[in-house]
């Protein structure tokens, strides 16, 4: 779970304090594992810093002052470039096997693939709709690390050529 990325939709449905963030991110998406305050906080201020949600003045409140955060137009756009890709690109600018990266990904999740489907089988509902969730992005992510793989070739000459 991206927490910078589920901080920012939470935000897209109103601008919020830190605490209420925590609160519906720990409700919806914790599910089991709570968001720690500090992360909340130190992931709020770098998306502050990265244009992507701009705080409020403090608003006075039963204990500290608190700040309201609200998404930027920044913030809203949608994310196309992803961290598998990201990891690909890099192992080719640096001369590291892409292909065994590839071939160790698909191994992770397939093996993440067969957890959730047990999920699937015996959990309650939110949970199965998360786990659904997942292995529908698991599936798409293996059809992109075939494709990438077929191509890797065309994109280490690719990368070579920069």
């Amino acid at each position: 779970m991206s927490v910078p990325l589920t901080l920012l939709g939470l935000l897209e449905r109103e601008p919020s304090h830190g605490y209420d963030l925590k609160r519906d991110y720990d409700t919806y998406f914790g599910r089991g594992k709570p968001l720690p305050y500090g992360q909340v906080y130190a992931t709020l201020a770098r998306l502050a810093r990265d244009g992507k949600a701009v705080a409020g003045k403090a608003e006075p409140g039963d204990g500290p002052d608190r700040k309201r955060y609200a998404i930027t137009p920044a913030g809203a756009e949608p994310h196309l470039q992803t961290v598998l890709f990201a990891k690909v690109m890099l192992a080719l600018m640096l001369g590291r096997p892409a292909a065994r990266y590839l071939d160790a990904q698909r191994a992770r999740h397939l093996k993440r693939m067969r957890e959730l489907t047990e999920t699937r089988r015996s959990g309650p509902l939110m949970d199965t709709l998360l786990a659904d969730y997942g292995l529908f992005h698991l599936e798409a992510d293996l059809r992109w690390i075939d494709t990438t793989a077929a191509r890797l070739g065309e994109l280490a000459e690719l990368v070579r050529a920069s």
